[in-house]
């Protein structure tokens, strides 16, 4: 795990080093203060001193050649050659007032040092997933759900970043105060410090049990998350809908219910990480007593001086809350192993579709074969979505296809630009296998108006230039107008410059649609394809549109997928596809001649346009 976190600290290494020796820097000082306190309370136990004539009236202090007390005697004068012990009162004093500032900078340093560290490394796991999750094809997408995604790009990666932050300082941090504190136990007072080698191991035992039962209990819990958030994002996406429909009750009802699985989740998690604080408070409280009962007899019998046993109580409370930090620290880290599990699946999945061999191919006529294909969504050979396709468009060739819902249109030609790859057999773009071309180039090449038409946040002229990023003002007019939407679009006060809002909320269906015809065009493409992209225009506005996307680029091979007759009868040739197979091709005479999956479309359409017509 800890490996996988350091990846993301690329770039911020001298803060994440820095950050630990900082920490190790500052430990090392807490840790000399008890020892400090120790020397001052041993030096020197005055019972009375004349303050106005410097003589003491007795003097006890510890002799650090013999490690024995020795007693000056009454009347010594304070000043003489004892006085050296009111000076070492003072040095110690002064070494803990300097002990205490520089932990105190080492640790405010590090804490900057490792919130710089902990952002960079935030930054860098988004931009991995993000980046990862760009090369990912669709297949990929549907694997993990959208809003999976979403949640493993947020919470995940925040949950991650508390990891590396605790890696490289508390988790540093607590082991260097657990060791450091034994050591000088032992040093300080070898004969009391065994009672720290059963404490230590006892909450050892609590943590690695806790840690254990702990950690599924939490991927659950995220898994709920996903659910949750998808509940959201589903809403909120169609939320139009929910209005529409009156159903604002019933959403509701669904996402407390999905909350109320999270906090289920929480809750059944939460029990075993309470138990954490009263048991190791018991083992906690329990040394303490101990070290006083052991203490107090050392004492009683002369073997033991206040300021050891003062140390030794230091020492305890370091160590045993060291101990308890770290059985914080593996849980947290548990807790975190899950959502870092989770992130890594995302970076280390592999994309379904890669680059091909021919990175230099590009796409120049625009011709298309489809050679005895298969295709399914779950490669599942029996379960084939389009079943042996043969079909074969020449350059510049305008082609229709025709077909009920489900019946493979979408699919089919999106295998075109691969964001699906075949299962079996070939498609063939100016006679090279698709998969042989770089993704790059070949989507360049092609240019696709998607069913779901999706605009993004910014102007009108940003979104345009989606499709040409240098493309001219000339150029963005010519585009609108043969999409028809120059129009609409200097209707606008603010015309090309109109914000359209988040997904284009302040233009209609339609004009959405057109918008994204216009900047399909922009690109220039070899292969342009239309899928259903002018069912929300009237068949005058989707006439004029097809007319002006002739004129437009007459040598570009176009491909519209419709559901009305009218948007492809004037085609070079139309494909009638019929449960995922190829059912006909001709032209709109041929097929009105001879197909009837075709006829019946017709005829419903105009027995329709009729009864609109009398009403």
């Amino acid at each position: 795990m800890i490996r996988k976190l350091l990846k993301g600290a690329k770039g911020y290494e001298v803060q994440s080093v820095l950050t630990v020796l900082l920490v190790l820097c500052e430990t090392a000082l807490e840790v000399v203060l008890p020892m400090f306190m120790s020397n001052i309370l041993n030096v020197m136990q005055l019972y009375a001193v004349d303050s106005e004539n410097g003589l003491t009236s007795q003097l006890i202090y510890l002799d650090f050649d013999t490690k024995k007390l020795v007693t000056l005697a009454a009347g010594a004068h304070i000043w003489g050659e004892k006085a050296v012990l009111l000076n070492t009162v003072y040095t110690y004093g002064i070494l803990m007032i300097v002990s205490a500032i520089l932990s105190l900078a080492f640790g405010s340093l590090a804490g900057w040092l490792c919130a710089v560290a902990g952002g960079g490394f935030a930054k860098n796991m988004r931009g991995m997933l993000f980046n990862k999750i760009q090369d990912f094809s669709f297949a990929n997408v549907d694997k993990f759900s959208t809003a999976s995604l979403v949640t493993r790009s947020t919470t995940d990666v925040n949950n991650a970043q508390n990891a590396f932050m605790m890696i490289i300082r508390t988790v540093i941090r607590a082991p260097a105060m657990l060791i450091f504190s034994t050591i000088m136990a032992f040093i300080n007072y070898a004969e009391m410090a065994w009672i720290f080698l059963i404490a230590i191991p006892a909450l050892g035992i609590v943590m690695a049990l806790i840690a254990m039962r702990v950690h599924p209990l939490f991927k659950s819990m995220l898994k709920k998350y996903d659910a949750m958030n998808a509940s959201v994002q589903e809403d909120l996406v169609a939320i139009r809908v929910v209005k529409a429909f009156v159903r604002e009750d019933y959403e509701e009802q669904k996402y407390r219910a999905s909350t109320e699985d999270v906090r289920k989740a929480q809750l059944k998690a939460e029990k075993l990480m309470i138990l954490m604080n009263p048991l190791t408070s018991c083992i906690m409280y329990g040394t303490i007593i101990g070290l006083l009962i052991l203490g107090g007899r050392e004492i009683a019998i002369g073997t033991m001086q206040g300021g050891t046993l003062t140390a030794m109580m230091s020492y305890c409370t370091q160590i045993l809350s060291s101990v308890m930090m770290i059985c914080f620290i593996a849980v947290q880290l548990v807790m975190s192993r899950a959502s870092i599990d989770r992130i890594y699946e995302v970076l280390e999945t592999e994309s379904t579709i890669k680059d091909g061999a021919q990175a230099d191919k590009t796409v120049n006529s625009g011709s298309i074969d489809f050679v005895n294909v298969n295709f399914s969504y779950s490669d599942n050979a029996e379960n084939l979505t389009l079943e042996n396709i043969d079909l074969h468009i020449n350059s510049g060739e305008s082609v229709g296809i025709i077909g009920g819902t489900g019946d493979g249109k979408s699919s089919l030609v999106q295998l075109i630009p691969r964001f699906y790859d075949v299962l079996d057999g070939q498609v063939l773009v100016d006679g090279t296998d698709v998969r042989d071309y770089s993704l790059f180039n070949l989507r360049e090449g092609v240019s696709m108006v998607l069913q779901k038409n999706v605009l993004f946040s910014g102007t009108i002229r940003e979104n345009l230039l989606w499709g040409n990023e240098n493309a001219t003002q000339d150029e963005i007019e010519a585009a609108c107008r043969a999409a028809c939407a120059h129009e609409f679009i200097t209707s606008f006060p603010d015309g090309y410059e109109t914000d359209l809002g988040q997904g284009g909320v302040n233009v209609s269906g339609g004009q959405k649609q057109r918008l994204c015809i216009a900047r399909a065009l922009l690109k220039k493409p070899k292969i342009m394809i239309m899928d259903d992209s002018t069912s929300a225009v009237d068949t005058a506005t989707d006439a004029r549109i097809r007319k002006g996307l002739k004129e437009l680029s007459a040598d570009m091979t176009t491909i519209i997928i419709a559901q009305r007759i009218s948007s492809v009868e004037n085609c070079d040739k139309i494909v009638v596809l019929d449960d995922g197979k190829i059912n006909a091709i001709g032209t709109h005479e041929q097929l009105l001649a001879t197909n009837s999956i075709y006829q019946e479309v017709y005829r419903s359409q105009q027995k329709g346009t009729v009864e609109g017509g009398e009403n």
